[in-house]
């Protein structure tokens, strides 16, 4: 009786880097960094909470920054040890990697702003001497963020969640730019009462939701769950920015700078600007308008152009 041998192929899928639900995931590269996270984060924001070294708002903006980055990274942290990945809200493909780009980001802001709108009016001390440290913390924790981004980072072939490609960082880089520009619009004199101005200011708006809506559904993996094809909506959706950010480009500082508009060309017309105005930790009307124009020209529509162009 003839017999048939058959060949059996047993293929191995090799499982990633960082060892799940124990505690050597740790020692693995990626661990040590995020420890390294945590520690210089809580660092930073203890040796300020010591001396009391952050009142008002640029004070509070660091805090809220430090206190929030320790917070999430701790919890990243506990969910590797535990391995409770699977039971995690949100995608963990995409998760960590849309932290660290917002957390790196927003230890770089806190980096530049608090020592140059709070520090550096501290009378020389104790509390001067803590601010710094703190200062010094928050850019090893910006740095230890942005290695984060840049190691997990998805590489040309590599299949692995929309927020760890390029798009998906630019479009975390375009929600973080929007909130600084809130930021410096909180002044409503800066734009009411002229509709062009108003204009621009629903346009930051829109993009800004319509790019946290992006962010939102690959966090919650609900890509499917559009009208149309995610690539398709992402198309629609850069183009729309960018002819939105066209017209901000052009009306913002025309009806800020323009005199023929009663506008101020020059930081000196600006009674605001004035040292018996402006306060050591606050910025001054004129300074916002500039920030808005160079923010809306160089780091908001360039992203949703590069985006487009992809």
């Amino acid at each position: 009786m003839p017999v048939t041998v058959t060949r059996t192929t047993i293929t191995t899928t090799s499982s990633s880097s960082t060892t799940v639900g124990s505690a050597r995931a740790l020692t693995q590269p990626l661990g040590l960094l995020r420890l390294l996270q945590l520690v210089s984060t809580c660092v930073a924001f203890s040796l300020v909470a010591s001396v009391g070294a952050w009142t008002g708002p640029m004070g509070n903006w660091a805090m809220f920054t430090w206190c929030f980055c320790f917070a999430v990274t701790l919890i990243i942290l506990i969910v590797e040890l535990g391995g409770f990945q699977a039971r995690f809200p949100l995608s963990w493909r995409n998760f960590p990697i849309t932290f660290a780009c917002y957390a790196a980001l927003f230890c770089l802001s806190s980096s530049i702003i608090y020592p140059t709108t709070y520090v550096q009016f501290l009378p020389h001390g104790r509390s001067r001497d803590h601010a710094i440290a703190a200062t010094t913390f928050s850019c090893v924790a910006c740095l230890a963020y942005a290695t984060e981004v840049a190691w997990t980072r998805a590489r040309p072939g590599e299949i692995t969640g929309y927020m760890a490609t390029v798009p998906g960082l630019l479009k975390v880089f375009e929600t973080f730019v929007a909130c600084i520009i809130f930021a410096f619009i909180s002044e409503p004199s800066l734009y009411q009462q002229r509709p062009a101005l108003e204009w621009c200011v629903a346009v930051y708006a829109i993009c800004f939701i319509l790019a946290a809506v992006t962010v939102l559904l690959n966090l919650g993996d609900c890509t499917n769950m559009l009208p149309i094809p995610f690539p398709t909506f992402l198309s629609g959706l850069a183009l729309l920015s960018v002819l939105l950010y066209a017209t901000a480009i052009v009306l913002w500082p025309l009806y800020q700078f323009d005199q023929r508009y009663n506008s101020q060309p020059r930081r000196s017309m600006d009674p605001s600007c004035s040292r018996s105005y402006v306060q050591p930790n606050e910025v001054c009307n004129w300074d916002r308008r500039l920030a808005v124009s160079i923010l809306t020209d160089r780091y908001r529509v360039a992203p949703a152009a590069l985006e487009l162009a992809m």
